[in-house]
């Protein structure tokens, strides 16, 4: 059966990466018999300069009737001056609370060509494989109330609210639970539970999930600790789960950890399988258009697209697989550059994973 995919380019390097993305997607209908359509629309900036909003209804209609969304990135300081509601970032919200995706993958692996490039000593990174998982819907981003308002004193105050339901935190819990089964069997929850009721509650209920993966060792640590951890020996690590506010903060720390931001996917899944696939950088407006961005987060981002949504754990290997193979034959964006390596651009990237493909 023929899969849909809808490609959303988005604002900043985002159109560069995606093209590329792309071309790894179009090697592998014509040489490797995936059966896909492909399908374009607008998210973000780029949205609201066309058609007046960041998610508008035209795109809310494509996601709908995709199997999955491969997406480059959102934002920069043309919209900031806009009210939030019109601002990119809101439609990238709107997009992933309107498909229920509300469990994000993102894995932090270090290529072991990498391993010099990583911001820690190679010692404590070689051999890194983690996976957070993230809770996309619910807590501090998306609580109400929220806004900004003026005191009786003419002072402003900024208000947000933590929330998480019961049935939210568990069913983050079994995502991450299930995924431990397929690794190391190691899930750590991070949370605050000493300084906030929601996050007792959240320890309260992945303890009480747990108690169904007995096969799967539970551990605890506070967000900040976790934070120390994640650089002081990350490879302790093989499933984490924790909040959205959290989870955003570890997880652009460990991307670190692995040489580049440029080099990490990511998958937002909803219960049904469908996903949307992001590389967790986000537009960097400063390089757009040089042609220096890296696009191998994104790539990989196909990858975690054909393992969860597609069912295509092969050519997913196959993509990780020529990823590798670039990277072993010294070919590197500047972002991950090193003595002896070869500098190319965007294109030149991604025309060597397909070459490798």
């Amino acid at each position: 059966m023929t899969s849909k995919i809808l490609i959303l380019p988005g604002d900043g390097i985002g159109p560069e990466i995606v093209a590329e993305a792309v071309k790894v997607l179009e090697c592998l209908r014509q040489e490797h018999g995936l059966d896909i359509t492909l399908d374009y629309g607008l998210l973000g900036g780029g949205a609201v300069d066309v058609l007046g909003s960041p998610y508008p209804e035209a795109t809310r209609r494509q996601a709908q009737d995709a199997d999955a969304i491969l997406l480059g990135a959102v934002g920069g300081p043309k919209w900031e001056s806009l009210d939030r509601p019109q601002r990119p970032e809101s439609g990238l919200l709107a997009l992933r609370t309107d498909l229920q995706c509300f469990a994000n993958l993102r894995p932090a692996i270090l290529y072991p060509q990498l391993a010099v490039a990583s911001s820690l000593k190679p010692e404590l990174v070689a051999g890194l494989d983690m996976l957070i998982v993230r809770e996309l819907n619910g807590g501090i981003y998306v609580g109400q109330p929220r806004g900004i308002r003026t005191l009786e004193n003419g002072e402003r105050e900024g208000f947000n609210t933590m929330v998480y339901r019961e049935s939210e935190i568990e069913r983050i819990a079994r995502i991450a639970f299930e995924a431990a089964r397929q690794r190391q069997r190691r899930v750590c929850s991070v949370d605050k539970a000493n300084a906030l009721e929601v996050s007792e509650l959240w320890r309260e209920v992945v303890e009480r999930v747990a108690k169904d993966y007995s096969d799967v060792a539970l551990s605890h640590l506070y967000v900040d600790n976790a934070a120390m951890q994640l650089v002081r020996a990350p490879k302790q690590f093989d499933v984490l789960v924790t909040g959205n506010l959290f989870g955003d903060i570890l997880s652009d720390c460990a991307a670190m950890l692995t040489g580049s931001i440029g080099m990490l996917p990511s998958a937002s899944m909803n219960a049904q399988g469908k996903g949307l696939y992001e590389p967790i950088h986000g537009s960097a407006p400063d390089i757009a258009g040089k042609g220096i961005a890296n696009p191998l987060g994104t790539i990989l981002s196909v990858a975690m697209l054909l393992r969860y949504s597609l069912n295509q754990p092969e050519l997913a290997e196959r993509v990780e697989h020529a990823v590798g193979q670039v990277l072993d034959q010294g070919l590197r964006t500047l972002d991950i550059t090193a003595t002896g390596m070869t500098a190319v651009g965007t294109q030149a990237m991604g025309d060597a994973v397909v070459a490798a493909l």
